[in-house]
């Protein structure tokens, strides 16, 4: 399309604010779908993991934080494996 006016330079540039506004929508669409299995750490992740290390410092038993509730034993596991892990790499590093 070859612009020859200003108004069609102007015509062409409302087309393509049209259109980037379009692709902006559909990218912000993409990036907040739900691609499902374990969330990231974010605060509530944090939150969660922060209690069970103070209870597990604490002297209580996996089990023990388990049945107090809050989170599945596959949890508390998966906490205690990054808890072993960041220890290991204090103690290294």
């Amino acid at each position: 399309m070859k612009i020859e006016k200003l108004e069609d330079a102007l015509k062409r540039i409302k087309e393509l604010e049209k259109e980037v506004s379009e692709l902006k929508a559909e990218n912000e669409k993409l990036r907040n779908r739900n691609l499902g299995g374990r969330k990231k750490h974010d605060e509530a992740w944090m939150n969660s993991y922060k209690d069970f290390a103070a209870k597990y410092e604490s002297g209580m038993k996996i089990m023990e934080i388990v049945e107090e509730g809050g989170m599945s034993r596959r949890t508390a596991y998966r906490y205690l494996s990054y808890y072993n892990e960041l220890n290991k790499r204090r103690t290294e590093g």
